[in-house]
């Protein structure tokens, strides 16, 4: 990295580090400091909540899981839409009405305070596990692709959010990312534009993404009814439906973004913005990843995206084994090379039996560079058991550090880590608003002064911050980091999910039976994990979860022979 772009990363990261703590710091009480006094506009909730979704994972992994596996990814989002919808319809009404500061404040009012505590603790695990993966996940990269200590650099992120996010509350935590998500949203179209760019010549986007579609990258969707696969229509339209009900409706850290609104209109406005633009910016960044497939078709590149662990195993007895499929990756390559502008040849001219050829041919060098791939990261675990990063989650970054120009390499790591800094926000502002409200105030505390509750809050949310710098101090992650985010999110969504819809609709199920319910039904998501896993989809345990709260919900409270509820 140049000195420019050293100061291009550091500038934008403290120009709104800095903005938001000046902007926000005044907060007299705890409705200013989580719910921003109420005066936040559609555009800035929009974004706000898009940004909170979109943690440095999603940049620095999509692209990777596009390298690896093709399109496939954004059926994971198609319930989303509708998913905003019901909630705007059902879910944010209810929350106006109540003048909640948490969306678990109305399930003791519905039901009982062991079932809002429940709910409440259920979402300060999962959250506070994904805190802390949202900070370590662009370290443990940026770290080893950049030489930077690793420690230093979980800890820089970690206390830069710490400060504003501390200092400001919601309105901080809202206004920043604002501006997170616009450096965002220009650094990836930069990116975009220049693996274009960076295409040979003689190979057009169309050329590329032609070439990519034979190689199967570009099958966005999949309509088997297999639910081995981890990413289909169906997965999509159902388990990815109840994971964004789940999500966007009751994890505070979605509900909190909002909450702030100045109207149920401008909260509803923010959600549909995210309704239309989600899937296209998801669509976006794998689109990225494919094009970046396309680029390493003709450019050389190691036998592995992860340098260090290369550096590394050079220094061991492997290093013989590492030479000898460094050779057999570098021919490997450039017979891919010369086939892939084969196939290009071939589709130009129209030749379907060439056409047939070719891509069988490529099909099987593509097949075989990945098969020493794998057994280039195998040599690596062998000499480092701990190493469990994926290669896949070092391509984007990979490209960005050799392949863009002095300047834009500043912007885009200030893209990743601008990222990490407004997801992480979100979430630890959620994890003290939670703590202070369902908790502290209601529980540990309760009945004292406005200010006690604002500094208690402060003091939360600074905890919590420590909290997910540690767990990322010590984490280890497995897969490819986006779908461990989502994988974590699914074990816990659905059965939070399943409280609030029995909440809503099923006006005749109380505290206890509800309570029993999730119960069961949160032990019986995580042995189905434990033991099924490999078997069903992930996405489908967040529908097992809701499900389940559900029918025990109803079956308990048959059992109870309760009256009906009046509300």
């Amino acid at each position: 990295m140049s000195g420019l772009d050293y100061a291009v990363m550091l500038g934008t990261l403290l120009t709104i580090v800095i903005y938001g703590t000046l902007k926000t710091r005044k907060s007299k009480n705890i409705e200013g400091y989580f719910l921003g006094d109420n005066k936040l506009k559609w555009g800035t909730i929009g974004l706000s909540v898009m940004a909170t979704q979109a943690s440095a994972i999603t940049f620095l992994s999509t692209p990777g899981l596009a390298f690896e596996s093709g399109m496939a990814f954004v059926q994971n989002y198609l319930g989303l839409p509708i998913a905003l919808i019901i909630i705007s319809i059902v879910f944010i009404p209810i929350y106006y009405k109540l003048k909640v500061y948490t969306a678990y404040e109305y399930l003791e009012r519905r039901f009982d305070l062991k079932s809002r505590l429940l709910a409440a603790s259920l979402f300060l695990i999962q959250r506070g596990l994904a805190a802390g993966i949202t900070i370590y996940a662009p370290a443990i990269v940026l770290s080893s692709v950049l030489n930077w200590n690793l420690t230093l650099t979980i800890l820089v992120v970690g206390v830069l959010v710490i400060i504003y996010t501390v200092s400001g509350g919601s309105k901080a935590v809202s206004l920043t990312q604002k501006w997170q998500m616009g450096i965002i949203l220009i650094g990836m179209g930069i990116a975009f534009g220049t693996i274009i760019n960076n295409l040979p010549q003689g190979v057009g986007v169309i050329d590329g993404l032609k070439l990519a579609g034979k190689m199967g990258k570009t099958d966005a969707i999949n309509f088997s009814f297999d639910v081995k696969e981890r990413y289909t229509f169906w997965s999509g339209i159902t388990g990815g439906l109840f994971l964004a009900l789940s999500y966007f409706g009751t994890d505070q850290s979605q509900v909190q973004r909002y909450l702030g609104g100045s109207s149920v209109r401008e909260s509803r406005m923010g959600l549909m913005f995210n309704a239309v633009l989600k899937i296209p910016m998801q669509f976006f960044i794998l689109l990225t990843g494919v094009l970046v497939f396309v680029f390493f078709q003709f450019q050389q590149h190691d036998v592995l995206f992860d340098s260090t662990s290369l550096g590394l195993l050079e220094n061991t007895e492997s290093k013989g084994q590492l030479d000898e499929l460094r050779s057999e990756h570098y021919a490997n390559h450039d017979k891919k090379e010369a086939a892939s502008y084969e196939l290009i040849s071939a589709m130009d001219n129209g030749n379907e039996d060439a056409i047939d050829r070719a891509t069988t041919n490529l099909r099987e060098l593509n097949a075989e560079g990945k098969s020493l791939r794998n057994a280039a990261k195998e040599l690596v675990i062998s000499e480092f058991p701990n190493n469990t990063q994926r290669d896949s989650d070092y391509v984007f970054i990979t490209y960005i550090l050799n392949f863009m120009p002095a300047g834009l390499i500043g912007l885009l790591l200030a893209v990743i880590l601008s990222a990490a800094m407004s997801s992480t926000a979100g979430e630890l502002n959620a994890l003290g608003s939670t703590s202070s409200v369902d908790f502290y105030k209601r529980v540990i505390q309760p009945g004292k002064s406005e200010k006690h509750y604002l500094i208690a809050s402060k003091w939360l949310t600074a905890l919590w911050g420590a909290i997910a710098l540690g767990f990322a101090l010590t984490a280890d992650l497995f897969e490819n980091l986006i779908e461990a985010v989502n994988i974590l999110g699914s074990i816990f969504y659905g059965t939070i999910l399943g409280i609030f819809l029995v909440a809503f609709f099923f006006k005749f199920v109380r505290g206890r039976s509800v309570f029993i319910a999730a119960l069961l039904a949160q032990i019986s998501v995580i042995l189905t994990f434990i033991f099924f896993s490999e078997y069903i989809s992930y996405l489908y345990f967040n529908i097992i979860g809701c499900g389940l709260v559900i029918l025990f919900g109803i079956l308990f409270s048959a059992i109870e022979n309760r009256k009906p509820v009046v509300e």
